[in-house]
């Protein structure tokens, strides 16, 4: 029996490091602002899949000023997000009611695939966790105060969204204290004594942090539609 899959989708950025006084979710990619990239990834994945975005409020009107421009009138659940990112899941969280897997993708990751999606809703549904991760292409080093350590890459993963749960997993990790070491809904699922499941990402899958990223996702999708 298929399970009811529904997709959470969190931007709550403000474009510090990417030197912008917009919400980097908003800047334009390829002439459309990059969250509406990352909604219409998921769309074109499933055209019936329930969507909830969380936002700062303040963010709710450009939202629907961009839905205007865009003419995009697919129905989104808005939330208003948390002072962290953990408040601004376990909010989103709250708007979805009974059972299901639930894709948690961050706001700044538009080139996500339909089939990596696909991916982390199946694996979910097998093992109720799947995390996105690809391996490390360059050799890294443990720093400490005066010394440095090579390490084996082999052993270690570059870790993306989506992160793909069973709603009740996740809702119930949810619950535990919010601590700085929480760093992503894996985390969060880990310490509450879950094993997490992981999957092959893709590194076209990035997330747009600073301004080398957008040139770079603006290159990844000039190769996607010339290919």
């Amino acid at each position: 029996m298929n399970q009811k899959e529904y997709a959470l989708i969190v931007a709550g950025g403000k474009g510090t490091r990417i030197k912008s006084k917009l919400p980097k979710q908003f800047l334009e990619l390829n002439g459309k602002p990059i969250l509406l990239h990352t909604v219409e990834a998921f769309i074109r994945y499933s055209k019936n899949i329930p969507i909830i975005l969380v936002l700062p409020e303040d963010d709710f009107p450009i939202w629907r000023s961009i839905c205007a421009r865009f003419h995009f009138d697919r129905p989104i659940l808005l939330q208003m997000g948390g002072e962290t990112r953990f408040q601004s899941v376990k909010r989103g969280l709250d708007l979805i009611n009974g059972d299901g897997l639930v894709a948690i993708h961050d706001g700044v990751r538009p080139l996500v695939s339909e089939d990596i999606i696909a991916a982390s809703f199946h694996l979910a549904a097998v093992h109720k966790t799947a995390v996105a991760a690809v391996r490390l292409k360059e050799s890294i080093r443990m720093t400490d105060i005066d010394a440095t350590k090579a390490m084996d890459r082999s052993r270690f993963r570059l870790i993306q969204t989506p992160q793909t749960f069973d709603v009740n997993l996740i809702k119930q990790a949810y619950k535990i204290k919010e601590d700085l070491s929480l760093t992503d809904d894996a985390s969060v699922a880990e310490k509450s004594g879950h094993s997490i499941s992981l999957f092959e990402g893709s590194y076209r899958n990035i997330k747009i942090t600073t301004e080398e990223d957008l040139i770079v996702a603006e290159a990844l999708l000039h190769s996607k539609f010339e290919a």
